[in-house]
C-alpha cells in the first residue's frame, strides 16, 4: 500500500505546499507591493508645456489598509499638475472617510474623478472562476447579466460631495474644464459602463475647440465607449477597471479584463482606432483589489504617473 500510493500522496502534498505559497506570496506580498509607473504621452499640441497627470484607480480601500494609506498620502510627493481618479475608491461600505483620508494630501491639487460600480455597491463574495466563464460567453458586469438583486449601497454622496468641496470636478456623464496657469483644460466624462450607466448622448460632439487640449475619462474600458470617444476624435482616453487582469500568468498576461475589451490591452499604454481615428488609451492596473479576492499574481498594484507631451 505504502509502495503504491506514497509518490502520490507526497507529489500532492508538494502540490498543495507550492499552492500555499503562492496564495500567501499574492496575498501577503504583492497585493501590498505599491509602485509607480511613468509613462510619456505625446498628444499635446506643439509648443504646449507638458503636463504631469497623477492617476490613481481601484483603490479598493477596507479598513485597517494602512500601508495603503500611507503609500497613497506619499503620491502627493509626486506633485502632479493634476489627479484623475477613474473609479472604484471603496470596498468596505464604512471606507469612505479611510478613502477621504488616505486621498486629503492628493486633494489639495486640481483633479477630477468618475465612480465605478464598487463606489455605489458594496462588494460580494464571487467564485473567481466565473469571470473566465463570462469571458467566454460575451458576459460583462450588466452587460448581459441579470441584474443585481439585494446590493448594498455605499454612502458614495459623502465621498462625492467631499471631492467636490475639494475642488474636484465631477466627470459623471458631462463635461468639464480645468484652469490650469493660463491653460483650459477640457474633459468628457461617462459614468460606469460596467454597470449601463453611461450616457455618451450626453456628452457627444468631441473636444471643445476653444480648450488648449482636451481628454475623456471613464471607469470600465467597454468597446463602445472607446468606439466612442475615439469616433469623437478625442486624443486621450485614461480608463481603470481591470485590475490589470489581478491574477496573471508571468510570460503570458492576463486572462481576463472583466470587460470586453481584449487582455492585450488590460493595463498600461496602448491605442485605439475607430471611424478613420486613433486615441491613445492608458488603463490603471489600479492599487486595490475586492475586499473577498486580496490577492495579486504578476501584477502589482499601482498608480501612474503620465507626463503629456507635445506630438511629434
Amino acid at each position: 500500500m505504502r509502495a503504491r500510493y506514497g509518490v502520490p500522496l507526497k507529489a500532492a502534498a508538494g502540490i498543495a505546499a507550492v499552492g500555499a505559497a503562492g496564495v500567501a506570496y499574492a496575498a501577503g506580498f504583492e497585493a501590498r507591493s505599491f509602485r509607480l509607473r511613468r509613462v510619456a504621452v505625446p498628444v499635446l499640441p506643439p509648443g504646449m508645456r507638458p503636463l504631469r497627470v497623477l492617476q490613481v484607480s481601484d483603490i479598493h480601500m477596507v479598513g485597517g489598509q494602512r500601508k495603503k494609506h500611507a503609500w497613497l498620502q506619499s503620491l502627493a510627493g509626486l506633485r502632479p499638475d493634476f489627479v484623475v481618479n477613474t473609479g472604484d475608491n471603496l470596498s468596505d461600505t464604512e471606507g469612505v472617510p479611510e478613502v477621504l483620508d488616505a486621498l486629503g494630501p492628493l486633494m489639495d491639487f486640481p483633479g477630477v474623478y468618475v465612480f465605478g460600480s464598487n463606489d455605489y455597491y458594496g462588494p460580494r463574495l464571487r467564485n473567481p472562476g466565473r469571470y473566465l466563464l463570462e469571458k467566454a460567453q460575451g458576459r460583462h458586469g450588466l452587460n448581459g447579466n441579470k441584474p443585481v438583486v439585494g446590493a448594498v449601497h455605499n454612502p458614495w454622496e459623502e465621498m462625492r460631495d467631499a471631492f467636490d468641496a475639494a475642488g474636484w470636478l465631477n466627470l459623471t456623464n458631462t463635461r468639464a474644464r480645468l484652469k490650469l496657469e493660463g491653460l483650459e483644460l477640457a474633459f468628457t466624462g461617462l459614468d460606469d459602463p460596467h454597470i449601463k450607466r453611461d450616457r455618451y448622448e450626453r456628452v457627444a460632439g468631441g473636444p471643445e475647440a476653444d480648450a488648449d487640449f482636451s481628454m475623456a475619462v471613464v471607469h470600465a474600458p467597454y468597446l463602445r465607449v472607446l468606439e466612442a470617444f475615439t469616433a469623437d476624435r478625442y486624443p486621450l482616453i485614461l480608463a481603470g477597471h481591470t485590475h490589470g487582469g489581478q491574477l496573471c500568468i508571468p510570460f503570458y498576461g492576463a486572462l481576463v479584463t472583466n470587460c470586453d475589451l481584449d487582455t492585450d490591452r488590460v493595463k498600461g499604454l496602448s491605442t485605439h482606432e475607430a471611424g478613420g481615428n486613433r486615441a491613445y488609451l492608458h488603463v490603471s492596473a489600479g492599487c486595490g483589489t475586492n475586499r473577498f479576492t486580496p490577492v495579486r499574481f504578476a501584477c502589482p498594484p499601482e498608480a501612474t504617473l503620465l507626463t503629456l507631451v507635445p506630438k511629434a
